[in-house]
């Protein structure tokens, strides 16, 4: 309501509205019928799933901002108005400190569990049983807030893994390898062309839910993004320790192939300055 209210009474040329779907389409809506131009930068994951949504896109937004080279031509297919402007994560990783102040003479695995309380509980264990197995490296978990060192040594225990906050390109840079939960961070490991595990595990409640509404072949997005199997997924009953350590082991013994895919990918994305482009693009079309 408040929002509405500040936008009548700003009478903006335009809208800018940024992820976020749920709130936003229904912004972008009050702005059709008001006939105020609507711009949305960064699509929401329609092309994953809930399809609908790409059709309230294309009847309340006038110009759909992209981050994914493949997500123009899903939006080109229903009639949508749609420019890719290059991928923020590219300048953010240009950047970021790439220091990792943990000293080891060890080699390093990354670990990297995810953000949420969930996906860590139910993967962080399944990545912490193959650590016995590679006695000549250092594993490291990517902390990240507002989880505490004692949340993650609740599940490292006696294990010799460390964990380091706030330094995660750093980690991703100086590691070996790396164990990832699917997400973003498989996209950040690929463009520091890291070899790595992607690994995915919820309730079987959920998964049953996502199999039935995910409509991608893969959850990588190094994957989507080339629309082939480039990093293993082990999800559900297939992230296990012995799978894990498995494909960990491959991948620390031979990784070329992984590392000519990520190139492609990082020539995929190839385009930096992904919010100044979006800035340029909107003033050029107002």
């Amino acid at each position: 309501m408040y929002c509405k209210r500040d936008i009548l009474e700003y009478k903006p040329d335009a809208i800018i509205l940024v992820d976020y779907p749920g709130f936003n389409l229904k912004i972008a809506k009050f702005a059709k019928v008001h006939n105020i131009k609507v711009f949305y930068y960064i699509s929401p994951k329609v092309w994953a799933w809930n399809k609908a949504r790409a059709y309230k896109i294309k009847r309340y937004v006038n110009e759909l901002l992209v981050i994914f080279p493949f997500e123009v031509d899903f939006y080109e297919k229903i009639g949508v108005k749609v420019t890719y402007v290059g991928n923020p994560l590219l300048d953010e990783i240009s950047r970021a400190d790439i220091n990792l102040e943990y000293k080891n003479e060890k080699p390093i695995i990354a670990l990297l569990p995810g953000s949420r309380r969930q996906e860590i509980n139910s993967i962080l264990p399944e990545m912490l049983k193959v650590v016995e197995y590679f006695p000549d490296y250092q594993f490291i978990i990517a902390g990240v807030y507002p989880f505490s060192e004692k949340y993650y040594q609740s599940f490292i225990k006696e294990k010799n893994v460390a964990v380091v906050f706030n330094q995660t390109y750093g980690l991703i840079k100086n590691s070996q390898a790396a164990v990832v939960t699917s997400g973003t961070a498989s996209l950040e490991a690929a463009l520091f062309r890291l070899p790595q595990v992607v690994c995915y595990k919820t309730n079987w409640v959920t998964y049953i839910f996502a199999k039935i509404l995910v409509r991608t072949r893969f959850i990588s997005l190094v994957n989507i993004l080339v629309d082939r199997l480039v990093v293993t997924e082990l999800i559900q009953g297939d992230c296990n320790k012995e799978n894990i350590k498995n494909e960990l082991q491959a991948i620390l013994n031979q990784a070329n192939n992984m590392l000519t895919d990520y190139d492609k990918v990082i020539k995929l994305l190839n385009k930096e300055g992904a919010s100044k482009n979006a800035a340029k693009f909107i003033v050029q079309s107002i």
